[in-house]
């Protein structure tokens, strides 16, 4: 009987006409073919061409070659300017100042490249595009190679900026700006080389050695227009210095190069969408001009990032534990405070540069930035406005304790920035203690206020009324984020850089806190104007009733 049951044909046995199935196979497709494909979809799709675009768009661009224009002007006479000074400070400058740039700009596209891949691939890109039946590193490469591209152009362009502001010479600027593509192009490479092994220590090492060694930049600047140290540097040792660098960053971006092109097809799924996830967020954020959303999506991200951390037990009743959760999470997470720390350079550098005049206002907007991280106690409740009302204290109140340890350490800062105002750095041009002491109080009092401003300002409402401009309609909020903290920082320091006295800059400070610490809070008056109407609404109809039982 068994053997009979084996011997009947069954469904799946092609000599007996079941309709017998192959089952199907996976071969790898031709990548070409489906990025021609796309293209073509894409392309059927569009609802306009780039010369369409382009005629919506001609204010924008005249526009940009008027800047453009107007930038290049200015640069040429800068560069008139610093070729004649023959100091050693403008030695100094001109020889160091495009180092530290650089270093600068290699920080923040390692930076760059660490948060978001550097490449990336959307949400729908990784649904369907990544499980495709072809090889991952053949759609991936093309974007490798724009990022790389990218990334060398903009430190190229940076770099010889830098250089031809201070004067260098035409074949000294054109040395800048092939180290500077070097660069960048190699540590992109570097970083993409990481992301397919799925690491990121080398990035961050490197990251941090660009940082140190831009800071030390500026010290030596600091160092030698402070007659601290002479350091004899000829255009020769600079230019072979260039040339030496251009060749290591060579050698890097092919070596690394390659590493990155072999590692295409090894790069997770989940680690090209969560770039591409950011820089969609990202993308939201900035259409709106909302800096301040698109800075959460960040910090957001780096807690994604982070995973977990250690809970600590808080300290204090009341408005106390509010401040003591802001100094845990400081000694928590001390990262800021070396950004903190760094800023100090600005005021010793501009006034060893000879820009005491400036100095004021270029320092507190470096100390915004710097700020901004030790506040997001004050931004969640800012925002949050559901959180602010389950406390048992007013919105002043809440504000007040948010904002004590930013400005303790905005105190601290400004207390160690009182000698670069009064001229340590520049023994020739000093000033008395108590010019220094002004400027130092009233740059540390617009960084501070300026960070506040920053932090608590409010999106563009997108749900009220729109203005016509030649973009489109906007919300009446989404310009003035491009301004906010730095209107702050302007109102405080202007008058004193005009020559006002002292005391009119601390009034305008002392109303900005007022006004940012919620004493005049336009939404709490709001709120105080409805729940009034309510209560005498409510107190009328009870008037009615009485006088209705009355009548009865």
């Amino acid at each position: 009987m068994t053997d009979l049951v084996r011997e009947l044909p069954g469904p799946n046995d092609p000599d007996e006409g079941f309709g017998y199935v192959e089952p199907p196979r996976h071969e790898a497709g031709d990548p070409r073919d489906l990025q021609l494909q796309i293209r073509d979809w894409r392309e059927g799709r569009a609802t306009r061409n780039l010369w369409e675009a382009f005629q919506d768009a001609y204010i924008v661009v005249l526009a940009v070659i008027m800047i453009g224009a107007m930038g290049v002007t200015g640069v040429v006479q800068a560069q008139s300017a610093s070729a004649v000074c023959a100091t050693d400070d403008c030695d100094a400058a001109r020889t160091f100042l495009p180092w530290a740039m650089l270093a600068g700009v290699l920080a923040l596209t390692l930076a760059a490249c660490h948060l978001f891949g550097p490449v990336v691939a959307s949400a729908a890109e990784g649904f369907w595009l990544m499980d495709s039946p072809v090889r991952r590193s053949r759609l991936l490469r093309p974007r490798l190679v724009t990022v790389i591209v990218a990334a060398g152009l903009t430190a190229s362009a940076l770099s010889a900026l830098v250089a031809a502001v201070t004067g260098s010479a035409p074949l000294l600027i054109g040395l800048w700006a092939v180290a500077g593509a070097l660069l960048g192009s190699s540590m992109t490479a570097l970083a993409a080389a990481e992301q397919g092994a799925d690491r990121s220590i080398w990035v961050k090492t490197f990251q941090w050695i660009a940082t140190t060694l831009a800071v030390a930049a500026l010290m030596v600047v600091i160092a030698v227009a402070a007659n601290w140290m002479a350091l004899p540097v000829t255009v020769q040792s600079e230019e072979i210095a260039l040339a030496a660098v251009s060749v290591l960053a060579f050698a890097v971006l092919v070596a690394a190069g390659s590493l990155a092109f072999a590692r295409l097809n090894r790069i997770r799924r989940m680690r090209l969408t969560t770039g591409g996830n950011l820089v969609s967020g990202l993308s939201g954020a900035f259409s709106s001009l909302d800096f301040g959303l698109a800075r959460d999506i960040l910090v957001e991200q780096e807690a994604e990032r982070r995973g977990h951390v250690q809970p600590t037990r808080g300290r204090g009743e009341g408005l106390a534990a509010l401040f003591w959760r802001d100094v845990q999470r400081v000694v928590r997470y001390p990262v800021p405070l070396l950004g903190l720390i760094a800023a100090l350079v600005v005021p010793y550098a501009a006034v060893a540069l000879g820009l005491r005049v400036v100095a004021p206002a270029l320092s507190a907007l470096v100390l915004v930035m710097m700020l901004v991280p030790f506040m997001n106690s004050l931004r969640v409740l800012s925002r949050t406005k559901g959180l602010e009302r389950l406390f048992p204290f007013s919105p002043r109140q809440l504000r007040s304790a948010s904002m004590r340890v930013p400005a303790l350490l905005a105190v601290w800062w400004t207390l160690a920035s009182i000698p670069a105002f009064w001229g340590l750095a520049s023994p020739l041009d000093r000033v008395s203690i108590l010019t220094a002491i002004e400027m130092g109080l009233i740059t540390g009092l617009a960084g501070f206020l300026g960070a506040v401003r920053w932090i608590t300002a409010k999106g563009p409402n997108f749900g009220g009324a729109m203005i016509a401009t030649g973009a489109g309609a906007m919300p009446p909020g989404v310009m003035l984020n491009l301004i906010k903290g730095i209107d702050i920082v302007a109102l405080i320091t202007a008058p004193y850089l005009l020559g006002a006295p002292v005391w009119v800059s601390m009034i305008i400070g002392v109303i900005a806190y007022i006004l940012l610490s919620g004493g005049m809070n336009s939404d709490a008056i709001r709120e105080e104007q409805e729940k009034q109407k309510a209560l005498a609404e409510k107190a009328r109809e009870e008037a009615q009733k009485k006088a209705a039982a009355k009548r009865r």
